[in-house]
């Protein structure tokens, strides 16, 4: 089954990183995408640009509202996202603690509606 990895950071409490703590949550994650591609799980994965750069759309009564920002105030945004291939939702536990993010975030797992299938 395919699940989504929605990785969620709180900006406001992201821990001060020192450069050494920086550069090792970086080997973090690429030790992270070797080990998930190696075992055949890795689909997908991408970061998002911070939430300043959002925009959202709605449509109401026929009208287009534009709003910059994220559509929800929240204290965690999203920040990226990993797309794993999993036996099931406790492999898929499994390799969501080791994202990287999970030190000072959270990972939301989501099974994956694929169309077609169902």
């Amino acid at each position: 089954m395919k699940y989504m990895m929605l990785i969620y950071w709180n900006h406001a409490e992201k821990p001060d990183f020192t450069p050494e703590e920086l550069q090792k949550l970086r080997q973090g994650w690429l030790n992270f995408n070797k080990e998930a591609e190696a075992a055949g799980v890795l689909l997908d994965y991408n970061g998002l640009l911070d939430i300043t750069d959002a925009t959202t759309v709605r449509v109401r009564d026929g009208k287009t509202l534009i709003t910059d920002g994220p559509f929800a105030e929240t204290h965690e945004q999203l920040g990226g996202y990993y797309v794993l291939d999993c036996k099931d939702l406790d492999e898929a536990i499994s390799w969501a603690a080791k994202i990287p993010a999970v030190i000072a975030g959270s990972i939301e797992i989501r099974p994956m509606y694929i169309a077609g299938q169902g």
